[in-house]
């Protein structure tokens, strides 16, 4: 099947918790593209947070992890960029060992 409208857009966005929990899925019959994102640190304490691109069907963790355990510290912003491809049903999930940061996932999606 060939994806011939790519729409760029805002993925996802959100407080992250200290559980992991999807901040994005794909939909059905659509891929999509994560280009970046950003995570703010909003408190004045270090912050240490993960980021997994996650298949449909599995769990987030070491096997899928973009961020693992990155350090951001007080009051400043962490941003990643790349192009990840994810299909159907994948989702980004995140966490953090402590509340106060938001995240911001931008892309594209292919239907």
């Amino acid at each position: 099947m060939a994806f011939q409208n790519i729409v760029g857009t805002l993925l996802g966005q959100g407080a992250i918790t200290t559980s992991y929990a999807p901040v994005y899925t794909v939909p059905p019959v659509t891929r999509a593209y994560v280009k970046d994102f950003d995570i703010c640190n909003t408190t004045s304490s270090t912050a240490y947070v993960y980021v997994s691109f996650v298949l449909s069907g599995e769990t987030a963790g070491t096997t899928n992890a973009i961020l693992y355990n990155a350090m951001i510290p007080p009051y400043s912003t962490l941003q990643w960029s790349g192009t990840q491809i994810l299909n159907a049903g994948a989702t980004v999930q995140v966490k953090a060992l402590a509340t106060g940061c938001t995240i911001t996932v931008s892309g594209g999606e292919a239907v």
